[in-house]
């Protein structure tokens, strides 16, 4: 079983799994596009690698993170297709030309940084493995992947941040992912566990951000905003704050709730799960634009 969940999904194809209730109960839309543990034999067959390899592209049970949420009926999509497959948070033109195997002239390509590193829509490289598949993929593979992974898992998410507007009159994603430990910022000063992103403000608001950063630091995290990760595809894409639609990446570091090897759940478990709640609860009674009260002369 891919999620373990205290409910069935509402809807579940192979690109995710949709936790939600009859209606929207809060303007957060919570998203997991990272956890994906479905490797079919066809994918892992294709692999110069052994399977552990691929898993490290895994934000490694960070679904665990969001079950509490599902339990009180917040709306909760979690991916199901591995990473390795194709990476939901790239633009799906995102894509490496060197490993696609007949891609046609007059595609328009998207480069980038994470491209250039190895790690566009179909992820080609990681350190110390520096060609993951055995040979390029071909082009109708990868219009394939596009087809019945990428563009549902998004088509759903623009849905449900649609109907959360519609609803509550603004909608606000949440981008869940998780992260290796960080170098400290200065000396002497502790490594954040936690990075906030909104794109440098593109995708969210001040208030947003600086309200989520109180609640985590109330909770005993170190928080960073924007660095070293801003946020990629998803919250550039689904977050547009002027159409009331706000999104925010949260970042947490894995040795917060995984075990000492990294591999599975770990006693930070609990406890990071009622941050996650708070953060939700906080962003879920705040107004994105309401401007922020005088103080008193």
């Amino acid at each position: 079983m891919t999620h373990i969940a205290t409910r069935a999904p509402a809807r579940s194809t192979i690109a995710y799994d949709l936790y939600r209730s009859d209606r929207l109960i809060a303007p957060v839309v919570i998203s997991v596009p990272h956890a994906g543990r479905d490797y079919d034999d066809a994918l892992l067959a294709s692999a110069r690698v052994e399977p552990h390899v691929l898993r490290r592209l895994e934000d490694r049970w960070a679904d665990l993170l969001a079950h509490p949420l599902i339990g009180r009926d917040h709306a909760v999509i979690i991916a199901r297709a591995p990473r390795a497959l194709i990476d939901l948070n790239r633009h799906e033109r995102e894509i490496d030309p060197a490993m696609v195997a007949a891609l046609p002239r007059e595609v328009p390509l998207h480069a980038s940084a994470k491209l250039r590193g190895g790690l566009g829509l179909i992820p080609r490289r990681l350190p110390g493995a520096y060609e993951l598949w055995r040979r390029p993929i071909p082009w109708t593979e990868v219009q394939r992947r596009i087809e019945l992974v990428h563009r549902p898992y998004h088509a759903a998410l623009a849905a449900l941040m649609r109907e959360a507007r519609e609803t509550h009159g603004h909608a606000i994603l949440i981008d869940l992912h998780s992260m290796p430990p960080l170098p400290p910022v200065a000396a002497g000063q502790g490594a954040p566990n936690m990075v906030l992103g909104d794109r440098f403000g593109r995708a969210a608001s001040a208030r947003l951000m600086t309200l989520a950063a109180d609640v985590l630091a109330g909770r005993g995290m170190t928080v960073a905003q924007n660095h070293p990760y801003a946020g990629d595809h998803m919250i550039d894409r689904h977050g547009q704050p002027a159409q009331d639609l706000y999104a925010l990446q949260v970042e947490v570091d894995r040795t917060l709730y995984l075990d000492a090897a990294l591999d599975g759940p770990g006693p930070g478990l609990a406890p990071l799960q009622e941050t996650l709640k708070a953060l939700v609860t906080a962003l879920a009674s705040e107004a994105p634009r309401a401007a922020y009260p005088l103080a008193a002369e």
